[in-house]
């Protein structure tokens, strides 16, 4: 078989969540054949495409000219936001597309193969629905000669693409695509950010045919919000702004724009007989980047239960969702541009495996945050924990110890609305000191603010550990990974149903808990020797010599110490400090 090389313009387009059509893939295959005759391949024929091949959801196109491969784009995601306009949600269709110049090989039948096919079609990939998204190749040959304005997305990495490839996305203008319907007149003032992260709930979709279902949609939304408020550091638009925007098609990023928010969360409820589900996700507004997304089913006869559930579980993920994202845009600012909040972001990062060498690369980061703001509560709590790790896995260097307590104490004294920074100063008291009742004040502070905050859950279950209650530590550390399963943080609740399991003799469960933990934190040295320490007690000291080596490559310092001298209750720290003397652990 014969070959030839070319630069060709490779577009590639497929139909987004086909694979779910189901019972409705006749429906959805018909709609398809229609698309193609009386839109798809007429626009294709326009623009001098030649089709490559089909698949069952998908299309390959080759172009001559990039600017005709955009321009097809384009008239077919304009004619889609048409064809959509009053189609309910989920029967609708909608096209991701891809667009790359470069080079292919043309085999003898008509196929293309090579990277320019394969870039093209991760780029499609990366696509949200009705948008277009070109490489930096591509964009290169139409950023003058399209109306159109893409966004610069910053360089993906692609699946089984050597390199890294820089994408931009368009989408089409969804109320110049609907004037020719009952367009909704909205407000079209452009609102600045606000100096912190911002969000709006849209109201969610009544999905499900019953204009009674409205009512528990509209509750889910008034929830959801109510919840999001208590996040003290996230500007959250109030519910009557938000509801404007009821019962029309709406574009995120318009929606970003007229509202001045960097984050919109929507979803849908649909009913089915006696059960319900409710779908929810988080998108960034800007781009129309998904970053979270999720679905609930339940029982209408509990639907108010329900409706806690979820709210609870929405605002619990959504906080740490957007922390990452907050954290990802504060490292694509210049150093000169950088507030006291960006600092704080870029310092998160290095605080993750809690170990004293990325503490230290935070601290200078989190001390520069208060020059620049004194009375930043959340600075100070973080900068008492990196000083905390410092001194008890860092060489018990006494100005590490007085620092820490001097942040967290600030960090209390403060009038600071930041639950997951009190609760991390609270930890911080209760293992340096013998100041219970501080540190549990703190928790409870922390817990009023905001019950659906998954990080004071889960030092509340730590600091419960501490003061060896281990009912109430099963509480905090079930609740903080119902609300937030995926946390890179959920090892800490682990490490508190561990300890809450030596405390009540129940070593083998110890050992699993702190096996689970491990995997999430490997770096980590308190697991592995928790680990050995709940081994040894168990009767099983044999399994915990790889174990303690693990944990002395990782903190040559450790000392046996740390369980009688910190902040644990004496009947769990002897516990400790005899499973250590049984491994041969250092005094």
């Amino acid at each position: 078989m014969s070959e030839t090389r070319k630069i060709a313009a490779i577009l590639v387009a497929d139909v987004v969540g086909y694979g779910r059509a189901g019972a409705d893939e006749d429906r959805t295959l018909s709609r398809l054949r229609g698309l193609r005759s009386d839109l798809i391949d007429p626009a294709i024929a326009a623009h001098r495409g030649r089709i490559v091949k089909r698949t069952g959801d998908g299309i390959l196109i080759e172009f001559r000219s990039v600017v005709d491969a955009v321009r097809c784009a384009i008239e077919v995601q304009n004619g889609m936001i048409e064809r959509n306009s009053g189609v309910p949600a989920d029967r609708r269709i909608e096209f991701r597309i891809g667009v790359h110049l470069g080079d292919v090989v043309e085999e003898n039948d008509g196929d293309l193969m090579g990277d320019g096919v394969n870039i093209a079609a991760r780029i499609e990939g990366t696509c949200e629905p009705g948008g277009v998204c070109l490489s930096e190749d591509a964009y290169r040959q139409v950023r003058d000669k399209v109306k159109e304005q893409f966004v610069d997305l910053g360089e993906q990495s692609l699946k089984n693409i050597a390199r890294p490839v820089r994408t931009f996305l368009m989408t089409p203008d969804q109320s110049a695509a609907q004037s020719k319907s009952a367009a909704p007149d909205r407000p079209r003032t452009q609102l600045p950010l606000p100096d912190k992260p911002s969000i709006a709930v849209l109201p969610f979709q009544n999905m499900s045919g019953d204009p009674e279902q409205d009512y528990f949609a509209d509750g889910m939304v008034e929830d959801i919000v109510t919840g999001l408020s208590r996040i003290k550091w996230l500007f959250v638009i109030a519910r009557n702004s938000s509801f404007v925007y009821k019962g029309k098609a709406t574009d995120v990023r318009q929606v970003g724009r007229e509202l001045g928010v960097r984050y919109v969360l929507e979803g849908g409820v649909r009913k089915a007989g006696n059960r319900v589900r409710i779908t929810a996700q988080l998108i960034e507004a800007e781009t129309g980047a998904h970053l979270w997304a999720d679905k609930y089913d339940g029982a209408l006869e509990d639907v108010f239960d329900l409706q806690d559930q979820i709210t609870d579980r929405v605002v619990g993920v959504v906080e740490p969702s957007l922390r990452r994202s907050e954290i990802e845009r504060s490292r694509r600012k210049r150093p000169e541009n950088l507030d006291a909040y960006d600092l704080f972001l870029r310092a998160l990062p290095y605080m993750q495996a809690r170990m004293p060498d990325g503490a230290r690369i935070a601290i200078p980061l989190l001390e520069e945050a208060l020059s620049l703001d004194p009375d930043y509560g959340a600075a100070h709590a973080h900068l008492a924990w990196c000083r905390e790790w410092c001194f008890t896995r860092g060489g018990f260097d006494e100005a590490d110890k007085s620092a820490a307590l001097v942040h967290a104490r600030k960090a209390i004294a403060s009038d600071t609305d930041d639950a997951a920074a009190l609760a991390v100063a609270g930890w911080v008291i209760i293992v340096l000191t013998k100041e219970h009742e501080m540190a549990l004040s703190a928790i409870e502070r922390a817990l009023t603010l905001n019950a659906s905050c998954a990080t004071a859950h889960y030092f509340a279950a730590l600091v419960n550990a501490f003061a060896d209650r281990p009912t109430v530590v099963s509480f905090h550390a079930q609740r903080a990974l119902r609300l937030s399963p995926f946390d890179p943080s959920a090892f800490e609740a682990h490490l508190a149903l561990g300890m809450a399991a030596i405390g009540e003799a129940n070593y083998d469960e110890a050992a699993s808990c702190f096996a689970r933990g491990s995997q999430i934190n490997a770096r980590h040295s308190l697991f592995p020797f928790f680990h050995a320490i709940a081994l040894a007690l168990a009767g099983r000291v044999g399994e915990a010599t790889p174990l303690v080596q693990r944990g002395l490559t990782l903190e040559p310092g450790f000392r046996l110490r740390v369980f009688s001298e910190f902040g644990m209750a004496r009947p769990i720290a002897e516990k400790f400090v005899e499973g250590g003397r049984l491994l041969g652990l250092p005094e």
